[in-house]
């Protein structure tokens, strides 16, 4: 039976193109709101995260760069977030009992600002206030009053004291040391000369009377620090009274202004009663104050230091007025102090201080009540963030420490302020293949980010989604003030984003890639003083994009095309076939053809691969040739010994080579050289294949014929040169019109195989030939010249073992 032999493909079959009429009727279906298609997985399962209330789920955005993911998610939270309340405001005031222990406050939304604003007024009026009290003419009565009730009492004491004393003949004196009593007589004190010359029974009196007036003056003496601390007692109520009659006043008047402000009622009855315990704070600002052109009228006493314990610290204010809805903060330097907030340092006589004034807020500040969204890797690469994040998240509250003494670098006086309960959906965004790391090697991942949101790369090509796409980028163009574009221009971008979907029957989702195109198209529309963007311009876009990378490319030709890199495009050769490959430079790829040669002989059974013999050849390329050995040991001569040594290798090949796709063409070339049968020069292959004989799929398939189009294109297209593809890979086709044109005008042709034989048959103009019922190939064909030449090397090695075990025995006797 012969079987038919592949056919060229058709033009219409070598390239996709989109119908412009067709664009403006399906993309009336799209939803008007709508700024992305193809992504209903993602979307679904963003919208889950956004909506369920419980607080581990959390959501981890996967996919590629470039399809919409960040501007997915900020656009769907901005919609929730309109829909649900303002959150608290978050502000951080003085501990008055412990200072280093910040007090949080919670305030309904709008309230935080008020109060800062109310507490510089309090501050800047009290300290005009309080001064001018306690200079006025009741306080300086009131203070004299005490003050001479005071001296009364102490005058009154030593008065009485000194009469009784007198009554006996005693006198208090007042010496440098401090006061003492002496005898007198007559009105002069008795000396000691005189004392000595009385009898002995006057001494003993008068000393009997000086040690007893001794300890009284003692206890009168005693009795004094208690009148001053009663005077200084009397001296603080009276101070406090004063102070409090213009506090009181002022911080009632603050309430009235903020109204029911929750915790701001607590916090203003804890400034009231420090204010009025200590109101020298007031006198000792002014006092320092210098006196400027209008010395009663300063406004900025609150920017004094002494009343940094009054001012309020807002982390987190709202304008009530204007509603918000809930936060939705991106941020794109996720560092630990940027997620969780710092404390701040100021230098102070070569030290470092701080105080609650100086603690800023984070991302997880400005986000509580909302949403976070992150960048996954950026998280990852910065020190402590992730574990700071993942903490946050368990505890629900946001604790604010100070890197610096975590790490132990210096140690300074520093604060720990009050945790802050938090309520926040994290979005974190990165790759697949981040995500599969992290769920591997963390296993907190899974437990805090319970929903995947999985983004597409590709879309179904269809009428619907081409008009999708289509009304996409108009809108796009609109959003970014770019020129009118036509329906051939939309239809041109439609089929390079299939083009880079590498695949006829999708659509990529990269949208990025794709308004790139049109902005830079935009660019030569205007360069060219045209009004809308054309077609002509697309393509000129598209063709300079693949210009500015092309330089390895271009140099890797003119190598061919000098004979540097040897690659014949005409005749036949044994053993020798050209392969196809794919070379990548960041997001341009172009392809090339390689020179595979093959040699054998009769061996152990053994194919030698030269790219993995010296570590140049991957695990993915090693197991191609692998398959191959498969092949050949159950294809041919399977009743004997395989008996052959072969080796296969990329020639001028110095780099490391991967992926299996030119494992058909190294089994051809093998099969060549077995059958020793020539193989068309003219003539490039790719595609794998799998130890029955089939032909697989392969990547890069439009740059691998390219690759081999421009090298005979460039020494003269002659029609009978051809690229032989998987037929799996016909939907994958979407070559560049240089190579369509060739085909259509009978220059060059593109033609599919599904199988080994059907590949060998084109390659050698000699039908491969199928094993019959009777177990042989048909003579003459490839097959049959394979089998006989492996049957020819195990004859030969079973020969040569018999002389070799026949020389041994000679040898022994």
């Amino acid at each position: 039976m012969t079987t038919e032999m592949p056919r060229p493909l058709p033009v219409d079959q070598l390239r996709q193109r989109c119908d412009p009429k067709q664009l403006s009727r399906a993309g009336q279906q799209l939803h008007a709101g709508s700024s992305l298609v193809g992504q209903d997985r993602g979307l679904s399962a963003l919208r889950l995260a956004v909506d369920i209330r419980h607080a581990d789920f959390n959501l981890f955005v996967v996919g590629p760069e470039g399809t919409g993911r960040h501007t997915a998610v900020q656009e769907i939270l901005k919609e929730r977030a309109l829909s649900r309340e303002t959150p608290e405001d978050l502000a951080y005031v003085n501990n008055f009992d412990e200072p280093r222990k910040p007090v949080a406050l919670r305030l309904p939304a709008g309230a935080a600002e008020r109060l800062k604003a109310e507490m510089v007024r309090v501050v800047n009026d009290l300290a005009n206030d309080i001064p001018e009290l306690f200079e006025s003419e009741e306080y300086r009565t009131q203070r004299r009053i005490i003050d001479e009730e005071f001296g009364t009492q102490q005058e009154e004491a030593m008065a009485d004291f000194t009469n009784r004393a007198r009554a006996e003949d005693i006198a208090l004196l007042r010496t440098p040391m401090g006061f003492m009593v002496a005898a007198i007589r007559d009105g002069h004190v008795v000396k000691t000369e005189e004392f000595n010359k009385l009898p002995e029974e006057d001494q003993k009196v008068i000393e009997e009377k000086i040690a007893r007036f001794q300890d009284e003056l003692q206890d009168v003496l005693a009795k004094t620090p208690k009148l001053e601390r009663e005077h200084r007692n009397r001296i603080e109520m009276l101070n406090g009274e004063m102070a409090k009659r213009a506090v009181s006043g002022r911080i009632d008047e603050a309430r009235e202004t903020l109204g029911d402000a929750g915790a701001a009622a607590d916090f203003l009855s804890r400034v009231h009663d420090d204010m009025v315990e200590n109101p020298e704070l007031f006198l000792q600002a002014k006092s320092e104050r210098p006196d400027g052109p209008f010395p009663e009228v300063s406004g900025k006493a609150h920017l004094e230091p002494l009343f940094r314990r009054y001012m309020v610290n807002v982390m987190v204010g709202h304008q009530p007025a204007a509603p918000e809805g809930a936060p939705v903060v991106v941020e794109d330097l996720p560092t630990f102090d940027r997620l969780v907030g710092r404390i701040e340092h100021v230098s102070q006589m070569g030290s470092l201080v701080t105080d609650f004034t100086l603690i800023r807020p984070g991302a997880l500040h400005r986000a509580n009540g909302g949403y976070l969204v992150l960048d996954a890797r950026r998280v990852l690469s910065e020190p402590f963030a992730w574990d700071a994040l993942k903490r946050s998240i368990k505890e629900q509250s946001i604790t604010i420490t100070s890197l610096a003494e975590r790490v132990s670098l210096f140690s300074t006086t520093s604060l720990e302020p009050d945790s802050i309960p938090l309520d926040v959906r994290v979005v974190l965004v990165g790759d697949r293949f981040l995500y599969a790391l992290l769920v591997m090697l963390d296993p907190d991942v899974q437990e805090l980010f319970k929903v995947q949101a999985d983004f597409e790369e590709n879309l179904g090509r269809n009428d619907e989604t081409l008009g999708q796409m289509a009304l996409l980028l108009h809108r796009y163009a609109e959003k970014e003030e770019l020129l009118p574009v036509t329906p051939d221009a939309l239809a041109c971008l439609l089929d390079e984003s299939s083009r880079l979907a590498e695949d006829a029957t999708k659509l990529s989702l990269r949208l990025g890639t794709i308004t790139d195109i049109l902005r830079e198209a935009e660019h030569y529309s205007r360069a060219n003083d045209r009004k809308e963007v054309l077609r002509q311009d697309v393509e000129q876009a598209v063709t300079e994009r693949d210009r500015r990378a092309s330089r390895v490319r271009d140099r890797v030709r003119e190598a061919i095309t000098r004979q540097t890199i040897m690659i014949d495009t005409d005749g036949k050769k044994v053993g020798q076939i050209n392969g196809l490959s794919v070379y990548e430079l960041g997001r341009f790829r172009f392809g090339r053809p390689s020179r595979i040669t093959a040699r054998v002989r009769m061996g152990t059974g053994k194919l030698i691969d030269i790219e993995r013999e010296v570590e140049l050849g991957g695990p993915l390329h090693s197991k191609g040739v692998m398959i191959l050995s498969g092949y050949l040991t159950t294809t041919y001569a399977c009743d004997m010994p395989f008996s052959l040594h072969a080796s296969l290798v990329f020639e001028q090949s110095y780099g490391g080579i991967e992926g299996d796709s030119a494992s058909c063409a190294e089994l051809i070339a093998l099969l060549s050289a077995l059958s020793e049968l020539e193989l068309r020069q003219d003539v490039a292959i790719t595609g794998s294949v799998n130890q029955l004989g089939q032909v697989q799929a392969i990547g890069g398939v439009n740059e691998k014929i390219e690759g081999f189009f421009d090298i005979c294109a460039e020494r003269g297209l002659t029609g009978d040169q051809a690229v032989l593809i998987p037929a799996a890979n016909i939907d994958h086709l979407m070559l560049r019109e240089r190579v369509t044109d060739a085909v259509e005008a009978g220059k060059f042709s593109v033609i599919p195989i599904t199988t080994v034989d059907e590949a060998v048959a084109l390659m050698t103009g000699v039908p491969a030939g199928a094993r019959g019922d009777d177990g042989t190939f048909p003579e003459n064909g490839v097959n049959a010249r394979v089998e006989a030449r492996l049957r020819e090397f195990a004859a030969m090695r079973k020969s040569f073992a018999s002389r070799a075990a026949a020389g041994d025995e000679g040898e022994q006797r």
